[in-house]
């Protein structure tokens, strides 16, 4: 190799490790801006909400009294409406995903609906409330309940699970696929006993982005009629009385967390907003809550996957 040719090599190595260096910057950069606003916000919150939290908070209903005023409706039907969402938009989106990416053949038609499904996944979240207002309201006669609301919210997230599980199954190689059918295993079989377990682990953290997007959600439910003041609870799902499980709560009003922040900071009193804030801390711990659930889960399933 000539003198030139090395000198245009250290250049190119000088060259490529300043940009490395200028992007391993700029991405630092952009992290840490990230994490101290969050860090900041957090702490705004905290400082203006922290004081008001208590007891007395979390289980009483709310009040036209500032000091009096609670959200123990507003959290219980926080977790009754996550319940429906969940267990509507779980299912359906893994099961949609599994039958779009394995069984689904590959023509204009799926990649059609590929293109759409990742289309809807971006669509403003007061769409689906008008979408829910005249299908689920009017169309279904389910009124201005827990199940309109626990619906409205599965239609926003489906489309973030069946994304994601499509990704998280096109991750897997091909040589998995063909290792099951090598030793007789049928389609349906290689999917649950190979691809599925080796994939879980994405597809639960998709499931945990979508389902911390509709804890938060305000403009839907409020298209489908959420109040904002609500005094009493549902029944609970589960009775002293055979069959022991009622269904009841589904058709009943409804009020959510981010509804009832929304109230309150909009009111001109200083003490409500501090309600507010004490609110958005409680959203915040069950929102964490969840995701911690979820990350465990994910967690045990991948060890199981190593051992």
């Amino acid at each position: 190799m000539t003198t030139l040719n090395i000198r245009e090599v250290r250049k190119t190595i000088t060259r490529n490790k300043r940009a490395e260096y200028i992007f391993s910057t700029i991405g630092f950069l952009s992290m840490l801006i990230g994490i101290v606003t969050l860090l900041a916000l957090l702490f705004d919150l905290s400082s203006d909400g922290l004081p008001r939290l208590s007891w007395q908070f979390l289980t009483s209903f709310p009040s036209r009294n500032a000091e009096e005023a609670g959200i123990l409706s507003a959290w219980v039907g926080t977790l009754l409406v996550m319940l429906v969402t969940s267990l509507v938009a779980i299912p359906i989106g893994i099961a949609s995903g599994i039958y779009l990416e394995e069984y689904a053949r590959k023509n204009w038609l799926s990649d059609l609906i590929e293109i759409n499904v990742t289309n809807l996944a971006g669509v403003p979240s007061i769409i689906y409330g008008l979408l829910a207002l005249g299908v689920f309201v009017y169309g279904f006669n389910l009124g201005q309940s827990i199940i309109t609301a626990g619906l409205t919210l599965a239609l926003l997230v489906l489309p973030v699970v069946i994304v994601n599980t499509r990704e998280a199954l096109r991750a897997i190689p091909n040589s998995i696929r063909e290792a099951a059918y090598a030793v007789g295993a049928t389609k349906w079989q290689m999917i649950w006993d190979h691809v599925l377990p080796y994939s879980t682990g994405t597809i639960l953290t998709g499931i945990i982005v979508a389902l911390a997007r509709a804890i938060g959600e305000t403009a839907p439910l409020i298209t489908v009629g959420a109040l904002t003041f609500i005094a009493f609870l549902p029944e609970p799902p589960i009775t002293e009385q055979f069959p022991y499980i009622s269904f009841s709560w589904l058709l009943a009003p409804f009020t959510v967390l981010p509804i009832q922040m929304f109230d309150w900071i909009s009111r001109p009193q200083a003490d409500f907003q501090v309600n507010a804030a004490t609110a958005g801390i409680v959203l915040i711990a069950i929102t964490l809550v969840m995701n911690s659930i979820a990350m465990y889960i994910r967690y045990r399933i991948r060890k199981k996957i190593k051992w």
